[in-house]
């Protein structure tokens, strides 16, 4: 199968840079593109995974666990598999994590990796990330605070000043 690029640039973010924030602003703007686009559910279901990771990696259990609750309805295996996922254990993967997110008020943090079944996606992925000096599946640097806070350090004047374009050209209409 080809995969689309946005799909293959979210896998090496998700297990190269352990970046889970780019992952969501990749695969979302991969997912707003065609809304009938077959696999958009599953699309929907990886960027919660990676708002998941996002929100656990930074001690915030109640996002984690709300967000990682509708991946799993997002989880479809056939779909899934189609993207080269081994869909059961990436399910079982998800289910355990929740668990344990919902059971243990403290559950530590580990990255998940997709178990993908397609050997040549995990080459050019592996490849990818050679290109890009990453390792691939590595564990997250949780002293890199960039990464661990992206949100709240990333610069927002584009979107700020877009919203108040909106606004505006909401006000002009209702005029």
């Amino acid at each position: 199968m080809k995969y689309p690029e946005a799909y293959i640039d979210y896998l090496v973010e998700f297990h190269g840079t352990r970046d889970y924030f780019e992952c969501h602003e990749i695969m979302e703007e991969h997912w707003k593109e065609d809304a009938q686009d077959p696999l958009t559910v599953t699309w929907l279901g990886l960027i919660q995974v990676a708002v998941s990771s996002y929100h656990h990696r930074r001690g915030n259990r109640a996002g984690a666990v709300k967000m990682l609750h509708t991946a799993i309805k997002h989880s479809d295996p056939q779909p899934l598999s189609q993207l080269g996922i081994d869909a059961t254990a990436w399910i079982q993967a998800l289910q355990i994590r929740y668990e344990a997110l919902v059971q243990q008020k403290e559950a530590l943090f580990t990255d998940l990796n997709i178990p993908i079944v397609d050997v040549r996606l995990i080459a050019r992925c592996e490849q990818r990330c050679i290109e890009a000096g990453l390792t691939w599946c590595a564990p997250s640097d949780t002293s890199n605070e960039e990464l661990i806070h992206r949100h709240k350090l990333r610069d927002r004047s584009e979107v700020i000043a877009e919203r108040k374009r909106q606004l505006a050209a909401r006000h002009a209409n209702n005029a």
